[in-house]
């Protein structure tokens, strides 16, 4: 697949089966996120892989983070199963370096560039995957329990696998309702 055709058929796909990209594949998948635009060279960047007995750990985390709130037992339940969405799921963490020429808002967006290049790695090889932020990313028990302090952030969740469902037709949109020129 060339990379416009990637680019410009790129979609989350819901239902992620394994196997998950593992040895050359995966690491391809990190090379990728380390090419991310990334001013001054601060490498603001963190990657958290969950899969296996990590899953697990990860979905107690947004239990706790669930019962802190008070939760209703359905919205528990929800978190103990979200992390299983898919076989693996990398948590990226925007890494922030006291930078006088690099705002705290260009290594966030520079982590949030490091997470679609990890999932267009992933899709250019055969595998499938969604990036999912949610309450979750900005819940101090989750925070806290990976790691995450001050203007570090967690910029997303990236689940990855094989594609367990038909994808579905990419809905073109009108350029001209997103496009201006100066």
């Amino acid at each position: 697949m060339d990379a416009l055709t990637l680019l410009l058929n790129r979609r989350s796909l819901p239902k992620l089966l394994e196997p998950a990209p593992q040895g050359e594949a995966l690491d391809n998948i990190f090379r990728a996120g380390l090419r991310a635009p990334d001013h001054a060279a601060l490498t603001p960047w963190r990657f958290i892989v969950s899969q296996g007995e990590g899953l697990t750990k990860l979905a107690d985390i947004l239990v706790e983070a669930a019962k802190a709130d008070g939760a209703d037992e359905a919205t528990i339940e929800k978190a103990s199963k979200a992390p299983f969405r898919a076989p693996m799921v990398i948590t990226v963490v925007a890494n922030v370096t006291e930078n006088d020429k690099v705002p705290v808002i260009e290594q966030h967006l520079s982590a949030g560039c490091a997470t679609q290049a990890m999932q267009m790695a992933a899709v250019a090889q055969g595998y499938a995957g969604f990036w999912r932020t949610g309450k979750w990313a900005y819940h101090p028990v989750v925070r806290e329990s990976l790691g995450v302090h001050g203007d570090d952030l967690i910029v997303g969740f990236l689940y990855v696998g094989t594609s367990g469902c038909r994808e579905a037709k990419v809905h073109e949109r009108d350029l001209s309702q997103f496009v201006e020129y100066l």
